[in-house]
């Protein structure tokens, strides 16, 4: 090992997290990734790749498909709980337009496959990271199983940040959004979906997403008071979703409630001022937690990862923190726009007055093709600041 090679330390073992970590090490840099968890976890739910993440992979020279599978549903969209589509969007036109479909694929098999593009022992499981002084050249993170010195320091320490509540005391923190939600996949052992949707009804929200790899990626949502937790949830849930249209009734039936995951939906309240502090680097939910509702949270820590990593190529040690300011510069707009864009897309969809709701399914109806095109176009069309051919231009040597 050369003693110029530049050293990371990258806190958090989740998507973002070891992106990034991959994403570093292929362009020369020693990665060490600290993890709070004692050992991989199989437990989790599902992602939907959306063509920007996909793309973004592509750039780093990282193939998903090769453990995740990539079969995709012939089409997506919105539906009523009598199965009505209030919008549908066919994959092949997805395609066409943007160069691959969405992805969905098991959270775990995709953090698994990341996992094993590192070198043996770059993981270090077990070790929660206590602090990160950022002062000096040289920053020090602290673990409970040891120290380590960095050039760099990335902060993909998830939504409840420890790092950014260190580094910045002043920001409000998150917000609940007033949706709590359930998430669980099941296994392949009948046909697939043909289409991945999700159902709006009143104040409450379900989905159905094909899986890569022949599983079924399920969620629901519903407006609750923070922390809410029914006693009887596969009750709650047929008493809830159980007269919806096909094939909601049956997977809810297949639903093991062990097996199934709750979280409020939260987002930050609040942006925060630069994705970075001297040498350390913010990225993910910990950078700009975003409720889900465009299926962007995991997209665009995956862009965070890339451009951060494309920010330093080349780069000096002494000229990191210049590098991390164009990363701020390059993520900070974009990620914020999606974050507002976001929590107004949910409050839309969490409606619960009758006239509202019939309001609602009306103006999505009624909304021009165009108009749909041009919205998932600032989705899916790129990198903030970042052209993606240049990128893509020093990603291909890797």
């Amino acid at each position: 090992m050369s003693g110029n090679q530049r050293r990371a330390v990258v806190v958090g073992a989740g998507i973002g997290g070891l992106t990034a970590a991959v994403a570093l090490h292929r362009r020369g840099w020693q990665v060490t990734v600290c993890e709070r968890a004692a050992e991989p976890t199989a437990v989790g739910a599902g992602i939907v790749l959306a063509p920007n993440a996909l793309r973004a992979f592509d750039i780093i020279g990282f193939d998903v498909t090769r453990a995740a599978g990539s079969a995709s549903p012939a089409a997506l969209g919105l539906r009523r709980p009598d199965g009505r589509w209030l919008q549908r969007a066919d994959t092949g036109a997805m395609t066409a337009r943007y160069g691959t479909p969405p992805l969905a694929v098991h959270r775990a098999a995709l953090t698994e496959a990341l996992a094993a593009e590192l070198p043996e022992g770059a993981i270090r499981y077990g070790a929660a990271v206590d602090d990160a002084e950022a002062t000096g050249d040289r920053p020090l993170v602290r673990t409970a199983s040891g120290e380590f010195t960095a050039d760099l320091v990335v902060a993909a320490d998830g939504i409840h940040s420890p790092l950014r509540r260190r580094y910045f005391p002043a920001h409000p923190g998150l917000r609940y959004s007033g949706e709590t939600a359930w998430r669980t996949v099941l296994p392949a052992d009948g046909p697939a979906p043909a289409a991945a949707a999700e159902t709006w009804g009143r104040g409450e929200r379900f989905g159905v997403v094909p899986l890569a790899d022949g599983r079924v990626y399920v969620y629901a949502t519903a407006v609750a008071p923070e922390g809410y937790r029914p006693t009887d949830l596969h009750a709650e849930l047929l008493r809830r979703y159980g007269t919806w249209h096909d094939p909601i009734p049956a997977l809810l039936e297949r639903l093991d409630p062990a097996a199934v995951l709750r979280h409020d939906l939260h987002d930050l309240a609040a942006p925060l001022p630069r994705y970075h502090h001297g040498r350390i680097a913010w990225l993910g939910d910990a950078a700009h937690a975003m409720t889900p509702n465009l299926g962007q949270g995991g997209c665009q820590a995956i862009e965070d990862a890339v451009v951060l990593a494309h920010v330093l190529d080349g780069t000096e040690v002494t000229d990191i923190p210049a590098a991390l300011t164009a990363y701020s510069a390059a993520r900070c707009a974009r990620t914020d726009a999606l974050r507002v864009r976001s929590r107004r897309a949910g409050r839309i969809a969490a409606v619960t007055h009758p006239l509202a709701v019939a309001t609602r399914d009306f103006a999505v109806r009624a909304t021009p093709a165009r108009t749909t095109r041009r919205a998932m176009d600032d989705l899916f069309g790129g990198m903030n600041g970042v052209p993606v051919a240049h990128i893509g231009s020093t990603g291909a040597a890797m």
